[in-house]
């Protein structure tokens, strides 16, 4: 049984920072392309940052929006992905949820980030 398990988030300031872990099990995270996807309320669910597997070269990318702010990594002895999240904003608040994709996809049940001006 897979399960992905968000913790980290809460209320800070603008300019602030947060890290984000996600904690996995049922599956090897070195295998899974991992990623950070967030939703604020009235919105579509987008895509924050991504790591590929250990087999597709460890490739992040990340969102226009947080590209310099956020860093995405993983610690596979740990079985655990992070989001450094740093110079937050107010457009940074919504719920962040982890996610595992390799054929199947998997979500965690999300952690919410609420950043005050």
């Amino acid at each position: 049984q897979v399960q992905l398990v968000e913790s980290g988030g809460g209320l800070v300031q603008a300019g602030g920072s947060l890290r984000l872990s996600c904690a996995a099990s049922g599956i090897l995270i070195s295998l899974n392309r991992m990623a950070w996807y967030r939703q604020a309320p009235g919105t579509q669910r987008e895509l924050v940052a991504a790591i590929t597997s250990v087999t597709s070269g460890g490739i992040t990318n990340y969102a226009d929006s947080v590209k310099g702010r956020f860093t995405i990594s993983r610690d596979n002895g740990k079985k655990t992905v992070y989001l450094q999240m740093n110079s937050l904003k107010p457009e940074d608040t919504a719920v962040y949820y982890c996610n595992a994709q390799r054929g199947n996809s998997y979500w965690g049940q999300g952690t919410q980030v609420t950043v005050s001006s």
